[in-house]
């Protein structure tokens, strides 16, 4: 990382810590109460419980996720007391629920593949895999890294035929996920969950430079078992040109209903505003997606994302699995 990049790294940091703590300090550490309804994603299946069985393992819930001070990090909560399974895929979402503290879960794109044609280049990109890896450390946030080991970004001019490609290592991205309400049920759940990118990825792979958001996802329980999903998110990037920054400004409406005890299918309206002082990109899209829960604590999922204009990928399709441990 070149020494401007390391300066602009540490002022990100700053914020990004300052952010993270913020939202840490402002967050209840346990809601006994929210237990009586389950408001997770639709693939987050329970058996049913009579009352009294329900009242216990509202308030063993409650306790488990209690532990705000951390303590729990380095001492998992028994896997009895464990919430229900949660996952920030398949789609573009992210929702608000966080990984019981002290154990871990990865979530990763076995593959991912985007093809978008903009004007007379096409674009093929290519991630094989692309994991995110979440720790437990508190009973209301979670602290989160993602990198795909391998990127191939390739260009095609497809006036002359003349094709190029750029491979690497991704970027870096550090979040920390903090529930603000809602992790251990309710008809309503939100999160704040605010993220850094460092520059790992080459040239073309991605820009070489920090940036930053902010994301704060809101769950919303519906009648016939239909869970609600807004991902309000704020990011800032830097300029095409120049050593300026812009705002990002993106949201999504995602609609996930359980269809069998164990498979999930997820509709999502998908939008991205980039400000960019050379000219400001729209893109939106349409995903699709199915999740089945293979067992407790396995996900496998498939999707397809189709783009509605030529500034969004045309399609992309991956396929994924996420494991809690």
């Amino acid at each position: 990382m070149a020494g401007g990049s390391v300066l602009k790294a540490r002022g990100y940091l700053r914020h990004f810590l300052a952010a993270a703590g913020a939202a840490w300090l402002i967050t209840p550490t346990a809601h006994a109460d929210d237990a009586a309804t389950a408001a997770q994603p639709a693939a987050a299946l329970t058996q049913a419980q009579s009352p009294d069985e329900a009242e216990d393992g509202a308030s063993s819930t409650a306790s488990a996720s209690s532990d705000g001070d951390g303590s729990c990090a380095f001492n998992p909560i028994p896997d009895s007391r464990m919430r229900s399974f949660d996952t920030d895929r398949p789609t573009k979402s992210n929702i608000p629920y966080t990984v019981d503290c002290g154990h871990f879960q990865y979530e990763t794109d076995v593959f991912n593949y985007s093809y978008q044609v903009e004007g007379t280049t096409r674009t093929d990109v290519l991630l094989v895999p692309n994991p995110t890896v979440k720790w437990g450390i508190t009973g209301n946030a979670d602290f989160e890294l993602n990198i795909a080991p391998y990127e191939l970004v390739t260009t095609k001019d497809l006036r002359t035929g003349r094709s190029t490609s750029i491979s690497g290592l991704g970027d870096l991205y550090a979040r920390v996920k903090v529930n603000l309400w809602g992790d251990n049920g309710g008809s309503t759940a939100m999160a704040l969950i605010p993220y850094i990118k460092a520059p790992t990825a080459p040239v073309g792979v991605g820009n070489g430079e920090v940036e930053g958001g902010l994301i704060a996802p809101i769950s919303v329980g519906l009648p016939g078992s239909f869970t609600l999903l807004f991902d309000p998110e704020l990011d800032i990037l830097k300029d095409n040109a120049g050593s300026g920054h812009h705002a990002n400004v993106a949201n999504l409406i995602n609609l996930s209903r359980g269809v069998t005890s164990s498979v999930t299918a997820y509709l999502e309206y998908w939008y991205d505003v980039n400000a960019d002082p050379q000219g400001t990109a729209h893109q939106s899209s349409v995903d699709w997606a199915v999740a089945w829960l293979a067992r407790q604590n396995l996900q496998l999922d498939v999707g397809l994302n189709t783009g509605l204009n030529h500034a969004t990928p045309s399609y992309q399709v991956y396929v994924g699995v996420s494991q809690r441990f």
